[in-house]
This record gives C-alpha cells, structure tokens and sequence, in this order.
C-alpha cells in the first residue's frame, strides 16, 4: 500500500515484457514491498502427503509463471482487484518435507499470523494436506466456517497406510476437530470409483453435501451456484480447490487425474457466482508441473485464484464501502 493509501499494483507489461523480472503472482509487489496486504497470495511448497504421484510442491511457482499473463481489470466480475484492495505475494511457508506433522504445525503458525494482520489468504499448494491447518488458523478468527471443496474426490478418509494427516483425509479431520460448520459443507466435482459405498456413507454423515461432475453438466452452473449460495448462507466461507476438480484434458498436471471432469469454463463461472459471499480464505492445491503440457494445469490454476483473489477484493471494497465498479476509478499506481 502507497503513502497515499493507494494500492501497488502489478509490474505495468507495457514498459516490462511479461517474461521479465521475478514472478510474484500476477507480477504484484511482494509482501516486504508493501508492508501490509489487505490478500496474502502464499505459496507452501509441500506434497509429502500424496498417495500417488509426487510433484505438487513445485505447484505454487508453476501458478506463479503461468499468472504472468494476468490482466489488472476482471471484466468477467467487473472489479480491477488489485486497485479495490492491497494483493501481494507472500513468498513461501518453507516447511519440513520430511515429518507431515511438523509440516501442518508450521502452515498453521504461518497462516495465524498472515490472518491476525487482518489479511485473507490465497494460499498456493501443495497437496491438499495443507487445507487442515489453513482451516484451523481461518477458524480462529471467524469461528467453524461453511467449506465449498472443489475436487474430483472426497479427501474425508479417515487414514492411508495408518497416517491420519494426508492429503486424502484434511475434511475428516476438520469436521472432527469442529472448525467446519457442518451445516454448509459441499463438495463439488466428485467422481470416479471409490473404496466402497462407506465412503459417501461417512461423507453423508459428516454433513457434506454433493454436486458430482455429471450433476454440473445436466443440471448447469447457474442452478449449481444457486444451490451452493443457499446452502453457505451469511456465514464466513473458505473456498478450497484441487485442480482436479477438472477433467485431465484441462488439467492434465496433476497427482490424482479422474476421468469425467469440469471444464475450466465451468469452475470459473461457478466462482463467479460466489460473488458476495463472505469469503475469508481460500487454497488451491494439488498442481503437479511435471504432468503438464503447455502449462495447461497452470494457466487454469492462475486463473482460478484472479477469480478468487477478485471475489476476497471486491468484498473488501464493499466493507470500506468502496465502489466496486470501475468506472470513474483511478488504476493501480504501477510500480517497474
């Protein structure tokens, strides 16, 4: 944020090729530039909790590079999200590949103090592990939150080879401990084969909702994000994606890849249709480069969080009572 209280924007692609210099998301100033941030992106560098195949460590940089290609102004949301608030990016939570469980105790002690600045959090995975402690620290400070969950699968299993912390196991977890409010919990996107019909039975049991991948497609996005937005309500939402969630021909870079999923077009509009929603936080997992082909995974990821990161600015905006439109609205001070 400048003197002036103007927000820093991106590097200006018009006197700086988007290929040059350091690549901060959306090529914003890092957090160190600009002292405090109103949007955290935070990458953690972690995929020690994969049952399949390794790599999404490598993701949040990956989202990183294929976010060079950013534009200021969302025309999808009408909102310029880095003049309507502060984003910056944080860097990374540097967190021990070997021990999951000092791993998950160092994301949680990050996000606890990114949160008590008063940022949000776009945080940039690693493997969905990482969604746990992101959901302890966000429910310090709102209290159990509804979770929408984005993702080909459940992730509510209760262990993998005896390790109760995995990427497949965070929402079990998180109903357990009470930070989720169970009674705006939804999962969308899921498919593929299961252990056996427990799986949904438990799921059911914790109070998960489900929009499978093939209820998207008949029943569309807007009665899909019509059904999401009655069933989060007024409550504070955390937003958590594996990019998964889309079928591999959009998203082939991945660990877990199913058959049968969104189309990015459709993630998008549905977080899209979010707008207005209290959303405090958000993650984006499982983006595993060594997969990709022509950065596709990575382009639909760095799309996926602009479209979040607009939704946490235009919110901010609105509680400063900002207008959100931008029309008559000075442009982000560019910064070389």
């Amino acid at each position: 944020m400048s003197s002036t209280g103007t927000p820093r924007g991106p590097v200006d692609s018009s006197r700086v090729p988007r290929y040059a210099g350091p690549a901060t998301f959306a090529r914003l100033p890092r957090l160190d530039e600009v002292g405090r941030t109103d949007v955290a992106v935070v990458g953690v560098p972690f995929d020690s909790g994969v049952s399949y195949r390794p790599g999404a460590r490598f993701g949040g940089n990956a989202i990183r590079e294929a976010s060079r290609l950013l534009r200021p102004y969302n025309p999808a949301q009408d909102a310029a999200p880095f003049a309507l608030a502060q984003v910056a990016d944080a860097g990374d939570i540097a967190v021990n590949p070997f021990d999951i469980g000092e791993a998950v105790a160092t994301v949680e002690g990050a996000a606890d103090e990114l949160l008590a600045t008063g940022a949000r959090l776009m945080t940039l995975g690693g493997d969905h592990t990482i969604a746990l402690p992101l959901l302890r620290a966000v429910a310090r400070r709102h209290g159990p939150v509804a979770l929408l969950h984005f993702d080909a699968h459940l992730d509510t299993w209760d262990t993998y080879f005896g390790a109760a912390y995995t990427h497949g196991t965070p929402f079990r977890r998180a109903v357990e401990e009470g930070v989720v409010d169970t009674e705006a919990l939804s999962h969308v996107g899921i498919r593929g084969p299961l252990y056996g019909r427990k799986d949904l039975d438990d799921d059911e049991k914790m109070g998960f909702g489900i929009v499978t991948s093939a209820d998207v497609m008949r029943r569309g996005v807007d009665e899909v994000t019509d059904q999401l937005r009655q069933r989060i309500g007024d409550r504070p939402l955390y937003v958590s994606v594996d990019i998964d969630v889309l079928d591999p021909a959009h998203a082939p870079g991945t660990g877990t890849p199913e058959a049968g999923g969104l189309t990015s077009r459709e993630l998008l509009e549905i977080l899209r249709g979010l707008a207005g929603c209290r959303l405090v936080s958000a993650d984006l997992v499982e983006v595993a480069p060594a997969y990709d082909h022509a950065e596709m995974t990575s382009v639909a990821a760095s799309h996926t969080a602009y479209e979040l990161t607009t939704l946490m600015s235009r919110q901010i905006a609105d509680e400063r009572g900002a207008d959100q439109r931008t029309t008559d609205q000075a442009p982000p001070r560019l910064i070389l």
